[in-house]
């Protein structure tokens, strides 16, 4: 397949351009390497796909000259939409990155999907469009019409805006909500990296909500499986499916483990919860498992131990 990775420089984006390259799908990448973190990761990551069946675009899925004339030119199979504006505490500040990423450029994938059909879009959504929810596990049922950050409410809106292209134009869609990804070249804003690179330096971490808060942390090789299953059967109408461990863990016991793996202890810095954020994480996952036969096989110990092995070898380019 031809298959069109928006966020290629990305986290996902890159694992995934990988694992479909492995298994001989010829892939277009985009991004537009913006500097919400430091662009030297995403220009290495991107120099870590070797392969003549990949080629990269540096551009904005806003760009609504460019990415209908990319989509013109290609004629992809599939779209797998990983480009966004991330992050759930800079919504709070910079609004407008993400109605311009999120809510805009996903807009322009969608027209472009119109006009120049594909056989499949897959996009990012994420677990935060559960809010505060409180009934566990987060299940694809539950209503998801409170977000507490505008970044939850642009995925939410994404899900709603696929939905609507599906029925109105017959694209075929898959949403996939994302719980906390981590793993080798993950994001420096996420709290694997940031402990991990205070711990290393003697320097003490923040922990928000005195510690007291959990995640469903999902190693990078579990998503990716997922990812490329989803990918190879379109449905006819729209589907939004969780992906996550469906095992959320205590943020103390995930200090513990960081901790263990660099074999030094963290000083803790004890705070309040911030604005935007949530007490818990819990993907029911049994959709995506019936559907698919998804199953995340990676533990926590196994993933930290890859984290770290990355974290402290010559590949990080932030080290």
């Amino acid at each position: 397949m031809k298959i069109l990775i928006t966020g290629a420089a990305g986290f996902i984006g890159f694992s995934l351009a990988k694992r479909l390259l492995d298994r001989g799908d010829t892939v277009v990448g985009i991004d537009n390497l913006n500097d919400y973190y430091p662009v030297a990761l995403k220009r290495a990551r991107l120099a870590e796909i070797q392969s003549p069946a990949f080629r990269f675009v540096e551009m904005d899925i806003a760009d609504r000259k460019a990415l209908p004339e990319l989509f013109a030119a290609e004629k992809f199979d599939c779209v797998v939409n990983l480009a966004a504006q991330a992050g759930v505490r800079y919504s709070i500040e910079n609004p407008w990155a993400y109605v311009d990423s999120n809510l805009v450029g996903f807009a322009n994938i969608l027209e472009c999907c119109r006009h120049y059909p594909v056989g499949h879009l897959v996009y990012a959504s994420s677990s935060s469009v559960y809010g505060g929810n409180e009934k566990v596990p987060f299940s694809e049922d539950d209503k998801v019409d409170n977000p507490v950050s505008l970044y939850a409410a642009t995925k939410k809106a994404d899900e709603l805006m696929a939905s609507c292209y599906n029925k109105l134009y017959g694209i075929p869609a898959t949403g996939l909500r994302f719980f906390t990804v981590y793993g080798p070249w993950g994001r420096p804003d996420m709290s694997p990296m940031l402990f991990a690179r205070a711990i290393s330096a003697g320097e003490p971490i923040k922990v928000f909500n005195n510690g007291d808060m959990m995640r469903d942390f999902t190693y990078i090789d579990d998503i990716v499986e997922g990812v490329v299953r989803v990918i190879d059967r379109a449905p006819a109408r729209h589907e939004v499916y969780n992906i996550g461990c469906s095992n959320p863990v205590k943020l103390m016991d995930f200090i513990s483990e960081i901790e263990n793996a660099l074999g030094r202890r963290a000083e803790k810095i004890m705070l309040p919860m911030q604005p935007g954020d949530v007490y818990q994480t819990y993907a029911d996952t049994s959709k995506l498992e019936r559907d698919f036969g998804y199953r995340p096989g990676v533990t926590l110990h196994e993933g930290i131990g890859k984290f770290i092995e990355w974290y402290r070898s010559d590949k990080n380019p932030l080290r």
